[in-house]
Formats: structure tokens, sequence, C-alpha cells
């Protein structure tokens, strides 16, 4: 089963990914990971990838899809995987299903995690985590039991991303948005696109992730 995750920054696509990797034998392919590994490993991709890096240039799309099509070939990759952060633009999802459909493959869902802005701002804005264990909280959702202490070990630095401010967070969500409309109306069209309310608990949205492999 070959998949592909779609939200924004926050949505907790990889988390989902996470679990469906070890509840359905999935592989979590993220593409800034295999692309460090294409390089270090020396593949012929990874080759024209560390050349272009090392210019100050951007990876095009056909390197970026080369470096997937690699990964896939790998045994662990059998039984499918799920893309998170991939494709982000319509040339980039042509340019995928050009190469699935070479290797005689398909994507069997796109899944939609369907969020809402402004809960999402306030989702991240108010994560942090302790500087000495990292363990995770937030201001609302998660608070420590005591204030200025960690649950966990006692410490008392916590630490916020600096891309967690709200300024930051709106031009993710807009960049998401602007790249990714386009792509809906793609993968509707080809009957792979699917959606789960993204806003939901996690337990939930699980619950209906699966609900939506179960019917592909």
């Amino acid at each position: 089963m070959n998949l592909i995750l779609l939200g924004p920054p926050g949505a907790g696509k990889g988390t989902q990914a996470q679990l469906l990797q070890d509840r359905r034998g999935l592989v979590q392919l993220s593409t800034g990971d295999m692309l460090r590994a294409a390089v270090k490993a020396g593949t012929p991709v990874g080759r024209a990838a560390d050349a272009v890096m090392k210019r100050g240039e951007l990876v095009s799309d056909e390197i970026v899809v080369g470096i997937i099509s690699e990964r896939i070939d790998q045994p662990d990759c059998a039984r499918g995987f799920i893309l998170d952060g991939f494709p982000r633009t319509l040339a980039q999802a042509e340019a995928l299903d050009r190469m699935l459909a070479e290797k005689k493959m398909k994507l069997d869902a796109v899944i939609e995690m369907k969020v809402d802005d402004a809960a999402l701002v306030e989702r991240i804005t108010g994560r942090f985590t302790c500087g000495t264990c990292g363990a995770g909280y937030h201001d609302r959702f998660k608070p420590t039991k005591q204030p200025g202490i960690c649950d966990n070990c006692g410490g008392r630095e916590f630490v916020r991303r600096a891309d967690d401010k709200a300024e930051t967070v709106k031009s993710r969500l807009a960049a998401y948005h602007g790249q990714t409309a386009p792509l809906l109306p793609y993968y509707q069209a080809r009957g792979r696109l699917r959606q789960v309310d993204g806003m939901a608990d996690m337990a939930e949205v699980t619950r209906q992730i699966e609900a939506v492999l179960d019917t592909v």
C-alpha cells in the first residue's frame, strides 16, 4: 500500500505516519532524510544532488523523484511506503506519477489531514519542551503539573522552537495552502483523495485514517 499524507506543519503527519509504519509495516519516507542518505551513500542520484547543493542551488524535482525511485526499490519498501512532505507542487505530483507508472506501481490513497488554521496556530505556538530531557508540553493542552517544573525530570529550563512564533507559523501555513491547493483537484480527479479531520485528537485521527485504508 502506497500513501501520501497531506497536511500543513503541525497537523500531525509525522505522528500518524509512524503509527502506520508500526501497525502496517509501511515505510515512512521523508525527502530530507532520503536526500541526506543518498548523498552519504554516494549513489548516482546522491552525487548529482550533492553537486547541486555544493553550488548553493535548490535540488531539482527530477533529482528528488530519482532519490524516491532509488529508495522505494529497497527491500523494506516491499509492503509499501508513506510519503510525508512530498509532493508539494503539481509538477512534483505529475513527476511522481510518471515514475511510479514506469515501475508499474501506483498510489493507493492521498490522505489530506484537514485543519483549522487558527486552531493550528494555537496548537503550534503553545508548544515547549524541557531543555534537560526533551519532554514535550503545551501552554494550554499539556501544561506542566507544577508551573516551571518538568513532570518527567524536574528540570526548570524550557525551550521553544524559533519557528513556532505566530508570524512564522502563519507564513508557513499560507505557503502550504498556496502550494498544495492544486494537488487536491489533481488527486480528486484520479479517485485517490481522501480527507480526515486533522483537528481531532490523535486516536480519532488514527481511527479515521485506518477506516480510509480499509476501503482501498
